[in-house]
């Protein structure tokens, strides 16, 4: 395995691609995509799961699935320093692609130059619209009547890189904070374990700032 070269490189083309996810909640994308993975729809096993919160919920799915877990708690810790931590964990579970599944910190250029173009995350908004924290109430605020999910390469700038898939949500006149994002996330389970399955088959190539799906080789 190698990192990408060339600007219209192919990512990744693994048979047993080798997940790290990181939580600091409910763990909800990370219980998709292993979900995914048991109905053989993800072609991929989860190495391990890390959370920096020692009672996020997430935690005891990753328990009864039986799947390696870690805790690296990151209050006061400064935030190089703990991502140092991270990749080393990372790189002890020979981990292929990073994704970030409600991981509530700010990655440092120590983490993001670690795993370039082996980072994912998952964002309740159609990227570039709505960054940062609380985009399902940005959404609202704005009274945009579409908003949705998109699942992105992690650069070191917040919610910026290479945007692989979205799916969109209709807002609709009644919906409050949390019918629209309950609607949102359903999609974000969908798409997530479906732009890793590209990456799994290497379909995904990154061009400049654009992301490109070759179409799938008949069997």
């Amino acid at each position: 395995m190698s990192a990408p070269s060339g600007a219209a490189a192919l990512v990744w083309s693994i048979a047993d691609l080798r997940l790290g996810i990181l939580i600091s909640g409910r763990g909800s994308n990370f219980d998709a995509i292993a979900t995914a993975v048991s109905r053989h729809k993800l072609d991929a096993e989860i190495a391990v799961v890390i959370s920096n919160k020692a009672d996020a919920p997430g935690l005891e799915i990753a328990r009864e699935r039986g799947i390696p877990m870690r805790v690296i708690a990151s209050r006061g810790v400064e935030r190089e320093a703990y991502d140092k931590l991270l990749v080393d964990e990372l790189r002890t579970h020979e981990v292929d692609l990073v994704c970030l599944a409600g991981f509530m910190r700010l990655l440092s250029t120590t983490f993001t130059s670690a795993f370039q173009g082996r980072l994912l995350n998952i964002h309740p908004s159609l990227l570039p619209a709505f960054p940062g924290l609380d985009a399902q109430r940005q959404a609202l605020q704005h009274g945009v009547k579409i908003t949705g999910c998109t699942v992105h390469f992690v650069d070191e700038f917040l919610d910026s890189g290479p945007i692989i898939m979205q799916s969109a949500v209709p807002v609709l006149d009644t919906d409050t904070l949390e019918t629209l994002s309950g609607r949102i996330l359903i999609q974000e389970h969908l798409i997530y374990p479906k732009a890793i399955q590209l990456i799994a088959e290497g379909r995904v190539a990154i061009e400049g700032r654009r992301v490109t799906i070759a179409d799938k080789e008949a069997d």
